[in-house]
């Protein structure tokens, strides 16, 4: 009976992620976490300026960074690993436009797209290959994060501070009707 329990014990080392990707990975889900709090907040700032397109558009976003972060719980809970839930600041609240508040998204997204990267590389680093063919599918997934949010910047840029322009890219922002 100690031999089975011994065997159980080498098989799940086999599949616990290494103490730094848990980490690494821990953090990525509290900033996923982090994140959608980050576009509900926007998600508001745009409600209390009559843009409910962006607002919509914004609150589809927290929900898609919510996904990420149960993803990613799941994952850690798939391999053993202890989930570590920390506390996070408040986002911002205000913005100067939709403009700002898209550029600030973009960079945002590049922060994410940064740090999906770090994972990967130190999954690679671990020989985890399991944990890098994980984030792939994050890579892929921020590629057409900050691709969607520079159109929009674009189109915000091109219609400059037209209340008309900016009103009909919220009708279309309004259109979108599930998290990508």
């Amino acid at each position: 009976m100690k031999e089975y329990f011994l065997t159980i014990k080498k098989r799940m080392e086999k599949t616990m992620l290494t103490e730094s990707m848990l980490k690494a990975i821990n953090e990525q889900l509290n900033f996923e976490m982090y994140s959608a709090n980050v576009y509900l907040s926007m998600s508001a700032y745009f409600k209390r300026n009559a843009l409910n397109g962006f607002a919509d558009w914004m609150k589809l976003q927290a929900q898609e960074e919510f996904e990420h972060a149960m993803k990613i719980f799941d994952y850690i809970s798939a391999k053993g690993g202890k989930i570590e839930i920390s506390s996070m600041d408040a986002p911002q609240s205000e913005w100067t436009g939709p403009l700002n508040v898209m550029q600030y998204t973009l960079i945002h997204e590049q922060e994410v797209t940064n740090r999906i990267n770090n994972l990967f590389q130190i999954a690679h680093e671990n020989n985890d290959h399991s944990t890098s063919v994980f984030f792939h599918w994050f890579i892929e997934e921020q590629v057409q994060e900050e691709a969607q949010v520079n159109e929009v910047i674009d189109k915000l840029i091109l219609v400059g501070d037209s209340s008309h322009g900016i009103f009909m890219i919220d009708d279309k922002m309004g259109l979108r009707t599930n998290a990508v």
